[in-house]
């Protein structure tokens, strides 16, 4: 019988390896970082998955979580380790701000609070911008005890505006309405 090579058993007491070997909790910060961005990963993928996509949209969808991917191993190497992955890069960022761009050009002004909603994909998207944001908030707490290429948080932090722009628009090219909050109601 052909042995698994999904399971190990290295971690079933609560650590797991670094790129480099170290072994460290599974709830470090390190750990809380890369699997934010991980999940983030995951939710891009059923966006992706959505009929309600551009095909534009859906590639850059797909580069981004291949960056995400880069941006999990970053976060899973020590600065020891013998491998280093490359840097992202400030073209990572330029990229999807030209995508916010493109989108928010083609959408109605507004300057109210939009309420996460509307179609399911833009709920989904929603639903990704708020797992962007904890992702940068973990990649935050990470910085503070070991260095992290200041690229990866502005890159995360603009992914958030990036999938708001996109529920936006997904809803507009959708018809679905936007969902406005109504204080105190």
């Amino acid at each position: 019988m052909k042995k698994s090579n999904v399971y190990t058993r290295t971690g079933d007491r609560g650590t797991t390896s670094l790129v480099g070997g170290t072994r460290v909790a599974k709830d470090s910060p390190r750990l809380e970082a890369y699997g934010t961005v991980d999940e983030l990963n995951s939710w891009l993928g059923l966006i992706a998955a959505g009929r309600s996509i551009s095909d534009d949209d859906r590639a850059l969808l797909k580069n981004i979580q291949n960056r995400l991917f880069d941006i999990g191993s970053m976060l899973a190497t020590e600065p020891e380790s013998r491998w280093q992955p490359q840097p992202l890069g400030s073209g990572a960022v330029t990229e999807i701000e030209h995508a916010i761009d493109r989108l928010d050009n083609a959408l109605p002004a507004h300057n109210r609070f939009i309420l996460p909603g509307g179609c399911e994909d833009a709920a989904r998207a929603h639903i990704a911008r708020c797992v962007a944001r904890r992702a940068e908030r973990r990649i935050i707490s990470l910085a503070a005890d070991v260095a992290v290429d200041s690229d990866i948080i502005t890159y995360v932090n603009r992914l958030s505006d990036y999938l708001f722009v996109l529920a936006r628009a997904i809803n507009h090219n959708f018809g679905s309405e936007e969902i406005f909050w109504e204080k105190n109601s």
